[in-house]
């Protein structure tokens, strides 16, 4: 059975809106000041653990518009633009990047159908509506957090009001620029133990 990996940049108040700048968000580009070999060599591994992406509509329309033409030394670009691609939608009808499959049903039957198969991790990157819709169905299996040493105020966060998880940290790793990559799995929450101030 694969895993859903949800991989994302965010900052120290939860948003993960426009970290590269491609949307012209307020904050757009808040990550670039950080960006280290450390984290290239951090995404280049998890990219090649994978076999697949899982994107919503509006990070499938930017990556189609960037990604074709992009080049680098480590193959990073290449393992892009060849991985399948499925992409959540219900409006996007033109999908020409290569290797990209809408999903044809609702989103949480067909990612479950995609775990189903055999194959690496399948990896999602950006698409915030979609994360919280697959945490709502229990289908992500990891998450792998990026956390800048930036507060950003009010943009679009990854967890929204109508989510909850309860998750276990199973890894930690620092950045040479103060980025911590937090790696987590769901996990029920541990036994309350008995508070030490008592009333």
């Amino acid at each position: 059975m694969r895993r859903v990996v949800v991989s994302l940049f965010v900052s120290l108040d939860g948003v993960m809106e426009d970290p590269g700048g491609a949307e012209k968000s307020r904050h757009g580009g808040w990550t670039w000041p950080y960006w280290s070999d450390d984290i290239g060599k951090f995404k280049n591994q998890e990219l090649f653990a994978g076999d697949a992406l899982l994107l919503g509509r509006l990070t499938y329309q930017g990556f189609a518009a960037a990604w074709p033409t992009m080049k680098d030394e480590w193959g990073f670009a290449d393992r892009m633009n060849g991985l399948p691609k499925y992409v959540a939608t219900r409006t996007l009808k033109e999908f020409s990047w290569n290797n990209s499959h809408p999903l044809k049903g609702e989103v949480a039957e067909e990612v479950g159908k995609l775990k189903q198969q055999s194959g690496k991790d399948i990896l999602v990157f950006g698409s915030a509506t979609l994360v919280q819709e697959l945490m709502r169905h229990g289908l992500v299996d990891e998450y792998r957090l990026l956390a800048y040493p930036v507060v950003l105020g009010g943009s679009r966060r990854l967890f929204g009001d109508d989510v909850a998880a309860s998750l276990k940290l199973v890894d930690t790793q620092t950045f040479s620029k103060g980025v911590v990559a937090l790696t987590y799995h769901t996990a029920p929450p541990p036994a309350a133990a008995e508070h030490p101030f008592k009333h």
